[in-house]
């Protein structure tokens, strides 16, 4: 049903003629985007609230007042509700809504399956291997200090599969006693099979059974007089008990997280502490975007639905403040995980002391994060002035070329707006087509490439920042011509004097004037700092492409060495290293390689 301005909607009458079935209602503005979702047990009762029960606050006023049309969608259950509530807030994000903005999937340790020697890493993504995932943890660091725990104690290896079937010898793990060799079979599989076992029980939380049969093995050892066995078994046990002591929480749950909200100046932040198998895996803060007006309940609610729906949930969640819908909310997450949920916002003894910590943890990264954006407004506004802009810019755009003698060119596009970078909307583009080292060519078919895209409908740009001077300016003034893009405010960021940071000019699009606002602009401050970010993800998306590039161009490109000499070199020599740092007569040794094609290959590697 659609409404023109000379109809406004009749929320009224819409009311008048909805059911008392569960489910969900969205708000339409008259440009069709989309304001707000919600849910309901009673679709009738509780949309009544917003157009029958005047006075309201501010913000849904406002929000009402914006309504152009609205729709609803009927659900069977109100634990159907909340789920398609919480799917169409995470991929529509709509104005009023809370949303929580969480673009990375959580790490988790990966145990490969199927192998004689499996190997642990890291992994973050979808789970498309064959083997078992353990997580998720909060941070890389939570993986990464894991995995080093794991080298040390049971000394699974973790190299990657390519490195880990070409090689001759052992690498520095192994010397260093971190890994027990497997490449060139130093341990049996037999042996090595139980060193994995081991692991999978203590990323379990068995690290209890773990120290019980290494004990029984250290003692069947030593009856048998090998000490050296039994005295490596004992460090083992040492360095497990100590590790023990450091990470178990006396009294935390099995699996549990702990989640405090605080709410502060217009914006909120969720502090969770992560328990699983009665160890600590540390925390992590989140700061959802709300609008104005939302409750501490609101915010809570909000982000168990969005973010505990698509990942695994723990069997107990303690909160710092009471959630509306809890039963339903319950329901929903047990029926997800396949066991009982338990969601506690009253509770004492350790899960209170814990809580508090949660709760200060939270409180200090609101206060941290609420001075950052202090700073980060002030900057905005005083880019404004120095600019002549008639309103705060909403969003900025800065793109910086990178390659090596023209080699593997990179062109990046880095986004900020008033709460900071927007890495979600970050994009790099693999500049083809051109003459290597020519920068304004790279600068004008990225610009082209970025900005086809906001023909199309795709977000503009209030400010775009151009990492060069009145060069490369004149290349982005040309491609918005040409496409016929408008409103856009250009600008160059050319380095200063012996490229001293905070002397940098501002070279304007529009006049073709430059500016020098000093080392104590903020403006200057948000400019360099947008265009670093842009030329630091540059930089690391060539420097990717330029190593790909190189690994492949060595022996590839030599007539006569295909697969199977290519693997047997490297096998060899353990790694495209090894190869360039061979001699001819080196080469000639590896089954295949005669002198001629040994020959080749050298010169390949040494141009």
């Amino acid at each position: 049903m659609e409404h023109t301005e000379s109809h406004p909607f009749d929320g009224k009458a819409f009311v008048r003629h909805l059911t008392t079935s569960p489910g969900v209602y969205r708000y339409f503005d008259a440009e069709g985007e989309l304001l707000y979702v919600g849910k309901a047990a009673n679709l009738k009762k509780r949309v009544s609230n917003y157009f029958l029960k005047p006075p309201m606050d501010p913000r849904i006023a406002s929000m009402v007042s914006q309504i152009d049309r609205a729709e609803v969608t009927l659900t069977r259950t109100a634990g159907e509700a909340l789920l398609l509530e919480s799917q169409l807030i995470k991929s529509l994000k709509p104005r009023y809504n809370i949303v929580l903005r969480d673009d990375k999937s959580y790490p988790y340790i990966y145990l490969s399956g199927g192998e004689n020697y499996p190997r642990l890493a890291f992994h973050r993504g979808a789970k498309t291997g064959s083997g078992r995932y353990f997580g998720p943890y909060p941070s890389t660091f939570a993986v990464r200090e894991s995995l080093g725990l794991m080298q040390k104690l049971f000394k699974v290896r973790q190299c990657e599969d390519s490195y880990f079937k070409n090689r001759s010898r052992p690498c520095l793990q192994h010397q260093i006693g971190r890994c027990s060799a497997p490449c060139v079979e130093l341990i049996s599989v037999d042996d090595y099979r139980n060193d994995v076992r081991h692991a999978e029980m203590f990323l379990e939380g068995r690290s209890s059974a773990v120290i019980d049969e290494l004990a029984r093995s250290m003692e069947e050892a030593s009856m048998a007089l090998n000490f050296e066995r039994a005295a490596t078994l004992r460090d083992q046990v040492a360095a497990l008990r100590k590790l023990q002591a450091q990470h178990f929480v006396q009294g935390a749950s099995a699996d549990m997280d702990v989640i405090a909200c605080c709410l502060e100046g217009g914006m909120a932040c969720v502090s969770v502490l992560f328990f699983r198998n009665g160890v600590s895996l540390g925390s992590r803060d989140f700061f959802p975007r709300l609008p104005t007006d939302a409750s501490v309940s609101d915010v809570l609610g909000q982000f168990i639905a969005q973010y505990y729906l698509d990942r695994q949930v723990p069997r107990e969640l303690v909160l710092s403040d009471p959630v509306e819908d809890i039963e339903v909310l319950t329901d929903v997450l047990s029926q997800h995980a396949g066991y009982n949920v338990q969601l506690k916002p009253s509770v004492r003894g350790e899960r209170a002391r814990f809580l508090e910590m949660a709760q200060r943890n939270a409180s200090a990264a609101l206060t941290s994060r609420l001075a950052s954006r202090h700073t980060l407004l002030a900057r905005f506004d005083d880019l404004q002035k120095v600019l002549d802009l008639t309103e705060q810019p909403r969003r900025i755009e800065c793109f910086d070329i990178s390659h090596t003698r023209g080699e593997a060119t990179v062109a990046s596009c880095v986004v900020f707006g008033p709460e900071g970078p927007e890495k979600s909307h970050y994009r790099r583009f693999n500049i083809t087509g051109i003459t290597p080292g020519d920068d304004y060519a790279a600068m004008h078919q990225a610009l082209t490439r970025r900005f086809k895209k906001v023909v199309e409908g795709g977000a503009k740009p209030d400010i775009l920042l151009i990492d060069g001077g009145a060069g490369q300016v004149a290349q982005a003034v040309d491609v918005l011509g040409e496409l016929g893009v408008e409103g856009i405010r250009v600008v160059g960021v050319a380095k200063g004097p012996g490229r001293r940071a905070g002397e940098e000019t501002l070279v304007l699009a529009e006049s073709g004037k430059t500016l020098h606002p000093g080392t104590s602009s903020p403006a200057l401050h948000l400019v360099a700092a947008v265009r670093d970010e842009a030329h630091r993800f540059a930089i690391s998306g060539h420097r990717r492409k330029r190593e790909a590039a190189r690994e492949r161009s060595t022996l590839e490109d030599v007539a006569g060495v295909g697969a199977r000499r290519r693997a047997a070199l490297l096998k060899a020599f353990g790694g495209l290293s090894g190869v360039e740092a061979a001699g001819v007569e080196e080469l000639m040794s590896v089954k295949g390689i005669d002198r001629g094609l040994a020959e080749r290959i050298y010169a390949m590697l040494h141009p």
